[in-house]
């Protein structure tokens, strides 16, 4: 994968090239397959093999279909003609069915739904007039399901006006009523909650703005109003959004569907083809290139160039129920940029940094307090109330006290010992030495420039209240701790990569230091703790590293009332190890 490590990603060209490199591996699957969709690997998901295998032949069209503006691969092109026909026909052995409530299908549906809002004449055209019939009977079938209220309403919504902008009639009362609903999940200052209040993460920027985006491009004429609302509030999400990214392209790593990767700055290709510039296209370029050169310089393919299940490299232990081996290719979003005239001004553009200098950002509709440092190269986010239900390891992903994005985070592999839960970056709090629980929903919370408040509570017996403050790349931890109950707690730190056999540590009685390379992890105990420790977790339960280890503190309290108090620290420039 030479040749797309070194793409730059300035030009139209560049991503048109990344498109085919990309899907080259995938290609002649594509081509040659006579079934329902791609078998692309063995790992399953929580919806049927029929389902995962359409996703995997479908998804690839978020990138193909923009492509296919300016370059049209005639053999795909009529390859996902023939397969979309055979997959809409009642009466086709490879129908993929009919659609249920909650069902994969109608994720799929966006994909389709934007390939038709790209490509009336070469694709709706080219249906005959009965492969029409089925491919709308198809599609609408999703329109009267039960789905879940959230991101997933705009489905409905593209369904809809893909097949209107394809001659077919509007229902534009039930077309409202989705509006309306994705109205109610507006929370202000450009940001949506992804159905329930604590659900803001990286589907605000890759859901609700892209698809809003694309609303605005298509229905402008039809439905001006709601167009310049959707564009008013992305461009207000802009200005916190590019504060995620530190000057190197990597976005701070949190919340779920992380193993879509580069879907990550899918926001700022919608920005473009919609004609918003929310900030200058020289910014938007340099955000948007960063990101894609970061990505494709991570270990995130498997050994025949396919997309990875994963993120800083290939995992299974940190994804979802819902991912199966082609959902990667959502990632593809990003390359909605192809369908964007190679005049437009931002492919003139030469891409800056986006001006951001050191220091604190405190994003109040995102419940993320975020810190800039070493000149950019390191942004960590201190979040709270952020939670989702029903979805793994969500409180690793979505409520550990601090992410960023040179030493990641880490999900638990297994329930009984510290080690097999990776417990970095948090609090872990046991009854027995085993077992361990950390701060997941919270009963409280506060949020400023200068501090995080928590108010969790692990047992029913056990209160705690949880202060961070940020210091640079340092933040201090205070826990005020009541419990009926006697308890062993662990405080973790930063974890680093372990590349040899035993991590390069120093390790003293109230403090504990590893470090490997230019990533530095230390921890110190001001009041309260017996002692430090060095621990080796599970391996793969790292997002970055295979292989990890992180310092930390413990404590074993009887009932009562505790006070500990810790300084944390993840350096990006490697500190002297010193006695002092």
């Amino acid at each position: 994968m030479k040749k797309i490590q070194e793409n730059p990603f300035l030009t139209k060209n560049d991503f048109s090239e990344a498109v085919k490199t990309l899907v080259a591996p995938i290609r002649q699957a594509i081509l040659q397959t006579k079934s329902l969709g791609l078998h692309l690997g063995s790992s399953g998901a929580v919806y049927s093999e029929n389902r995962a295998e359409m996703e995997s032949l479908i998804r690839p069209l978020w990138g193909l279909a923009p492509l296919w503006t300016a370059f049209d691969e005639e053999d795909l092109r009529q390859s996902y003609l023939e397969k979309i026909s055979n997959g809409t026909n009642p009466q086709n052995k490879f129908y993929w069915g009919k659609v249920e409530n909650y069902d994969q299908y109608i994720v799929e549906m966006a994909a389709i739904s934007v390939t038709l809002l790209l490509h009336k004449a070469l694709v709706w055209e080219k249906l005959t007039e009965e492969e029409q019939k089925n491919l709308s009977a198809w599609l609408r079938q999703a329109l009267d399901k039960k789905i879940p209220k959230n991101n997933w309403t705009f489905f409905k919504v593209l369904i809809r006006i893909a097949l209107f902008h394809c001659g077919e009639d509007l229902d534009h009362e039930a077309l409202d009523s989705e509006l309306e609903l994705i109205d109610a999940m507006y929370i202000g200052e450009g940001w949506y909650m992804d159905g329930k209040t604590t659900q803001r993460d990286y589907y605000i920027p890759f859901a609700f703005h892209f698809y809003g985006l694309i609303y605005a491009k298509f229905m402008r004429k039809v439905d001006n109003a709601r167009a310049e609302i959707f564009i008013h509030r992305a461009t207000r999400f802009a200005q916190d959004f590019a504060f995620y990214f530190d000057v190197e392209g990597e976005a701070l790593p949190f919340g779920r569907s992380l193993t879509y990767r580069f879907a990550q700055s899918a926001f700022f290709s919608a920005l473009v083809f919609c004609d918003v510039e929310a900030l200058p296209w020289s910014e938007v370029k340099g955000l948007l290139a960063r990101n894609m050169r970061c990505w494709m310089n991570h270990d995130i393919f498997t050994f025949d160039g396919r997309l990875s299940i994963g993120y800083h490299y290939e995992n299974l232990v940190m994804g979802e129920g819902y991912n199966a081996p082609g959902s990667v290719y959502w990632a593809f979003k990003t390359f909605l940029i192809l369908a964007v005239d190679e005049k437009h001004s931002f492919w003139q553009a030469t891409p800056v940094e986006f001006h951001a200098e050191n220091g604190k950002k405190l994003v109040k509709q995102g419940n993320m307090l975020l810190v800039r440092e070493n000149h950019g190269k390191h942004v960590l986010g201190y979040p709270a109330q952020l939670m989702i239900e029903g979805q793994a390891h969500a409180e690793a992903k979505y409520s550990k006290f601090v992410y960023s994005t040179k030493f990641g985070f880490s999900v638990p592999k297994a329930s009984v010992t510290y080690e097999e839960g990776a417990f970095d970056n948090t609090l872990a709090v046991s009854l027995d030495g085993k077992y361990y629980r950390c701060k997941r929903e919270i009963l409280d919370y506060k949020i400023t420039e200068e501090r995080v408040y928590h108010k969790w509570s692990p047992f029913p017996e056990v209160l705690i209240e949880t202060e961070i403050f940020p210091i640079g790349e340092w933040h201090v931890r205070v826990h005020q701790i009541q419990t009926a109950v006697p308890l062993e707690l662990r405080e973790g730190g930063f974890s680093v990569p372990l590349l040899g056999r035993n991590p390069h540590s120093l390790l003293k009685q109230e403090s504990a230091t590893v470090f490997e390379g230019a990533l530095c992890s230390k921890i110190y105990a001001i009041e309260g703790y017996d002692k430090a420790e060095i621990v080796r977790p599970e391996v793969n339960t790292s997002l970055f590293f295979p292989r990890t280890t992180f310092p930390a503190l413990r404590k074993k309290v009887d009932r009562g009332t505790h006070l500990l108090i810790s300084l944390v620290g993840g350096l990006t420039i490697k500190e002297e190890l010193t006695e002092e």
